[in-house]
């Protein structure tokens, strides 16, 4: 018997209310980032959604950052489940943040973009997930978006 192979997806969804033109879709083929640039009200922005994968998601999510640097060029929001903690607040087990997850921040901030939950709460210690695997609460499920929008 075959078993039917599983697939991750990521998709976003807009209102047909919204009057906008679609300028660029950019996916990758494993179905865990699409990126979508269009203009609504003759302002270009971005929005990107990610589901990081369960292992290697610092790494993951830097190599995205990498792939679509050069499409950040208007105000860009990014969402999804990153599937790491981007700060020590984010984790009841209060483990050091590694050297993956530092690089991690600093290539958000190489690319001027920043967790929006963390501007709103900066001290925060809510959680909303709990590994029962690992038993620790984590924030993994992120807003991140330009620095340029925050100051608006």
């Amino acid at each position: 018997m075959l078993e039917k192979e599983k697939q991750a997806g990521v998709a976003t969804l807009t209102s047909d209310k919204i009057d906008f033109k679609l300028k660029i879709i950019r996916r990758d083929k494993e179905g865990h980032c699409i990126m979508i640039k269009k203009s609504t009200q003759q302002k270009d922005t971005i929005t990107v959604n990610i589901y990081a994968p369960n292992t290697g998601a610092p790494t993951f999510l830097k190599q995205v950052l990498r792939e679509l640097q050069r499409n950040l060029d208007s105000p860009t929001i990014t969402v999804g489940d990153f599937n790491t903690p981007l700060t020590i607040l984010d984790r009841s087990s209060r483990q050091k943040i590694n050297k993956d997850i530092q690089d991690l921040n600093s290539a958000l901030d190489q690319v001027d973009l920043i967790d929006i939950y963390r501007i709103l709460h900066p001290k925060t210690t809510e959680y909303a997930y709990f590994s029962s695997l690992h038993s620790t609460y984590s924030k993994i499920d992120d807003i991140i978006e330009s620095k340029t929008l925050n100051s608006k």
